[in-house]
C-alpha cells in the first residue's frame, strides 16, 4: 500500500520551508501562504506525534516514518485544491529522511528515500538556527542545533536542489524569501 504514495500533478509552484525544529518554519510558511494568498501544507509530523506522545508518551519510531511521509504528501495534495500558483509546504520528505538518518544511526527505510528521489520541489527555504530554541514535547536536539542544520544542508547539497539559507529576524527571512519566490513567479 506504501508504495501508491503519489504527489499530485499540478501547475503550482512547490516551495518547502525545511530545517530543523525550532528554527520558524511553520511561522514562515503561515506567513508566506497569507502573503501570496495561497494555501499551506501543514506539517503532519508534528499531529501524529504530539497525539502519539498524548496517549502513549512515546516519541517518533522508525515505524511511525512511513506514516509521516503518507500524511505528509495527503496533507500537500489537499492543500493543492486551495493554492494559487504556489503551495507553501511546512516540511516534505527530505525532513524525514534527515530526521530518520540522524535519529537512527543513519537509518533510512528504503521506501522513504526512493520517495525522496521521485517527490518534485521547485525550491527550499532552509531555516538557520539563529533564533532562540523553544522546548516541547516533541523537540529534543537543543544541544545538537548545528549538527542537525548541516545535516538538513548537506541532503540539499547532494541531491543539488535549489534552495536559500533564511537567516536572521522573522521580518528579514520574510523579504529574503519573497525575492525569491518573486523570481520563481515570474
Amino acid at each position: 500500500m506504501e508504495e501508491s504514495i503519489q504527489q499530485q500533478a499540478s501547475d503550482c509552484l512547490r516551495v518547502v520551508i525545511y530545517g530543523p525544529e525550532s528554527t520558524g518554519k511553520t511561522t514562515l510558511t503561515k506567513a508566506l501562504a497569507e502573503y501570496y494568498q495561497t494555501a499551506w501544507a501543514p506539517e503532519f509530523a508534528r499531529e501524529y506525534l504530539q497525539k502519539k506522545w498524548d496517549t502513549t508518551r512515546e516519541v517518533c519510531a522508525k515505524e511511525d516514518l512511513i506514516q509521516i511521509v503518507k500524511g505528509q504528501i495527503e496533507e500537500e495534495n489537499n492543500a493543492l485544491s486551495d493554492a494559487n500558483r504556489i503551495l507553501f509546504c511546512d516540511t516534505n520528505v527530505l525532513v524525514t529522511q534527515v530526521w530518520s538518518e540522524t535519529h537512527f544511526e543513519g537509518y533510512c527505510d528504503p521506501k522513504i528515500l526512493n520517495w525522496s528521489n521521485r517527490f518534485h520541489y521547485d525550491h527550499y527555504f532552509l531555516t538557520h538556527i539563529d533564533v532562540p530554541w523553544q522546548a516541547d514535547d516533541l523537540r529534543d536536539r537543543p544541544n545538537d542545533r548545528e549538527i542537525m542544520f548541516n545535516s538538513f544542508k548537506k541532503l540539499l547539497t547532494a541531491k543539488k536542489l535549489p534552495f536559500t539559507v533564511l537567516k536572521g529576524s522573522h521580518t528579514v527571512r520574510m523579504e529574503a524569501a519573497k525575492k525569491i519566490v518573486n523570481k520563481l513567479i515570474d
